[in-house]
């Protein structure tokens, strides 16, 4: 089975830049309600498309709370015990970060490594690409990022 994720947000002069649970050197964070990581926030929403177990918003609302700022790292690990409650397994990840800036060429790596830890998958089943807009639209002005995932699972 295959799930999509997709999630973007608005660049915010305050705050850190988080991205698959690594902290990026930006000088800018994100508006969001959680710590605002756009590529485990996909990561979530793949999972449980694939799982056919709704989305990120209804397993965590923005409306409480106890997320406001919460690891979005800590928001992975729930949904991971609730699929491998469900008997899934992730067999590969795919994912796409598109932002003008700061590159990620030196935190792709890094980026990688962190989800194979968090997801309990080999590096070489995790791809990450890093793309620019070409200064086109909201992201192309520098104004946000988004990142898209793809995930695919299998029954234990």
């Amino acid at each position: 089975m295959v799930g999509f994720g997709y999630d973007s947000h608005r660049f915010s002069p305050e705050g850190k830049l988080f991205i698959g649970g690594i902290e990026i050197d930006s000088g800018f964070g994100v508006v969001a309600h959680s710590d605002g990581d756009v590529l485990i926030h996909a990561l979530i929403d793949a999972l449980l498309g694939a799982c056919c177990l709704g989305d990120i918003g209804e397993h965590f609302p923005d409306s409480e709370a106890k997320y406001k700022s919460i690891s979005s790292s800590l928001l992975l690990s729930k949904i991971l015990d609730l699929i491998k409650k469900e008997n899934f397994i992730i067999t590969n990840i795919d994912c796409t970060i598109v932002l003008e800036h700061p590159k990620l060429m030196n935190y792709k790596y890094k980026i990688k490594e962190n989800l194979g830890l968090l997801c309990d998958l080999p590096a070489n089943r995790i791809n990450i690409k890093a793309k620019s807009n070409e200064k086109m639209g909201f992201i192309g002005r520098g104004e946000g990022i988004v990142a898209f995932c793809i995930c695919q699972i299998e029954k234990n």
